[in-house]
């Protein structure tokens, strides 16, 4: 008969004590809001710079002369893209896979018009002039036009970098969904996902006014 072996004290604790999933979920949690709070000093850095920089001795805080029309647009289509990640999140919630990833489907299509309106249209990387039913498709800002050109395309580049890696973020969780990953009782990838994409909704919520509608319109200088 051989002998029976018994694990050693070292052999317990040699992995580490097993951490619950409620426990993992508030660090996740914890982890995510701490480095989105580390990110409000960027985005606050860029929006007071905006006020700083953007004043005219005559004629008081200025703004650049952009496309009132497509500003509201692009606007208005993510606030949409918020509205149906959140729809997305809460069918997952209670197990609609279906609903769930056509909601992120959705999602990532607006995100990817709000991106095509602000970085083709607004930064009008190709070089187009034109309009349609009266209104400025293209800008016509270049980023060495001066300060506010310059203030400008920090602020959209860098809100725009985030929505290009929360679009990335959302065709991950997608195809997470798509192969089954997540549950009603756990899928903290999406939640996250949704966490960070009405974040930066939320950003640009601040920087439309500051960009758009606070301020005489004026050229570059």
């Amino acid at each position: 008969m051989g002998a029976v072996t018994t694990p050693s004290h070292h052999d317990s604790h040699a992995h580490g004590p097993e951490i619950s999933w409620e426990v993992q979920l508030k660090s996740n949690r914890l982890g995510l809001w701490l480095f989105m709070f580390s990110e409000v000093f960027l985005f606050a850095a860029l929006l007071v710079a905006r006020f700083v920089l953007w004043y005219d001795a005559d004629l008081g805080i200025v703004r650049p002369e952009l496309s009132q029309e497509l500003g509201l647009v692009t606007t208005v289509i993510l606030l949409f893209s918020s509205f149906f990640m959140n729809r997305a999140e809460m069918a997952m919630e209670y197990g609609d896979r279906k609903r769930f990833l056509n909601g992120l489907l959705v999602t990532a299509v607006l995100g990817t018009l709000f991106f095509i309106g602000v970085v083709v249209m607004e930064w009008n990387i190709l070089g187009l002039q034109g309009e349609l039913f009266g209104i400025e498709l293209f800008g016509h800002l270049k980023p060495a036009d001066g300060v506010i050109s310059g203030i400008f395309f920090a602020m959209t580049g860098m809100h725009a970098l985030h929505v290009l890696t929360g679009l990335i973020f959302i065709m991950v969780v997608w195809n997470n969904g798509r192969n089954g990953h997540y549950s009603p009782e756990k899928h903290w990838g999406v939640e996250a996902c949704a966490i960070y994409w009405h974040y930066v909704d939320v950003v640009w919520v601040f920087y439309y006014p500051a960009l758009y509608l606070i301020g005489t319109a004026v050229h570059a200088m």
